[in-house]
């Protein structure tokens, strides 16, 4: 279809995108964080931006990219434009085996293992978490698990996205009751609030659990990323499918440098840690465990040359 089909369609309060703007926003989405569209997502693509290009009185995608590549110096509609583009699906505790993993086998092995060092710091990083359920589901497993002891135990999660506005509604911690509608009661009188007057039909998770999750925004493509590292434990789950091969394996080789050795790297059930077998040991269903690299010798070590250190 022409720009000018386009414009006329406008008329009606949709504004399609040609095949040229979408291969154009594809290169600049794929440049900006890393997200790699398929000929198929046009029409979503086209769906999604549709509100700002209307809110700005814009009748073409292509006046849009001007905007945004020439005329944002501040960067706000590009923030606007990447919360329109990116994808954000969650639900507490998603993929149920991972927080099982945590109070069954992780944190029993860091008791045992801080009974000997004395060190009970719980650090870990929920790296996209979108709408706050993912660390929050962290946090209550922590919690529950640890019972009475918990306050003895310094627990730090972090937990960043790219989405500004998702990472807003996180913090606020406010949920639709459909939302908590498969959470067990136990864990809702425990851990939430609910709603009354105005507020009904909403909950809140309580303070004492908000307070162990702080929330950044991360661009996966940024150079620096500014997390507190090493973390114990690191989810990123159903994002990187959102990537393709070459950036998702630089990705999982950036988080074993923000991993502490030893430490657990859990995806999502469709993606893979792709060819980082020799440094990450399976330990379950997309759990992994960095590899503690053995110490060189004292005496006799040798550089790559093959001379001696």
């Amino acid at each position: 279809m022409t720009t000018d089909a386009g414009q006329s369609h406008a008329l009606f309060g949709v504004i399609e995108i040609t095949p040229t703007e979408y291969a154009a926003f594809r290169d600049y989405i794929y440049a900006r964080c890393g997200i790699s569209l398929g000929d198929q997502k046009q029409i979503l693509l086209q769906n999604r931006l549709n509100r700002r290009l209307r809110a700005l009185g814009f009748t073409s995608f292509m006046q849009y990219l001007k905007l945004l590549e020439e005329g944002d110096p501040s960067g706000s509609e590009l923030d606007l434009f990447l919360n329109a583009v990116t994808t954000n699906k969650t639900d507490f505790f998603r993929e149920q085996h991972h927080f099982d993993f945590l109070r069954e086998r992780w944190l029993p092995a860091k008791q045992a293992a801080a009974a000997q060092s004395g060190d009970r710091r719980l650090r870990i990083w929920s790296a996209a978490c979108s709408t706050g359920e993912e660390p929050y589901s962290i946090a209550i497993t922590l919690l529950d698990a640890l019972g009475a002891d918990a306050s003895r135990w310094p627990i730090a999660i972090h937990a960043t996205d790219l989405n500004s506005d998702v990472l807003r509604r996180a913090a606020n911690a406010i949920y639709a009751d459909e939302r908590v509608a498969d959470v067990p009661q136990s864990i809702l009188k425990r851990h939430f609030l609910r709603g009354t007057g105005d507020k009904q039909g909403l909950v809140r998770v309580k303070q004492s659990t908000r307070s162990l999750v702080t929330f950044q925004r991360l661009n996966f493509m940024d150079g620096a990323w500014g997390v507190p590292a090493p973390f114990d434990v690191i989810f990123c789950r159903n994002a990187m499918i959102y990537f393709d091969q070459p950036t998702q394996k630089t990705l999982v080789g950036r988080f074993l440098e923000h991993l502490a050795p030893g430490g657990h790297l859990i995806i999502g059930h469709s993606e893979s840690i792709h060819g980082r077998a020799d440094e990450l040991v399976h330990e379950g269903k997309t759990i992994y465990r960095r590899v503690v690299a053995p110490l060189p010798s004292k005496a006799g070590a040798r550089n790559p040359s093959g001379t001696e250190a």
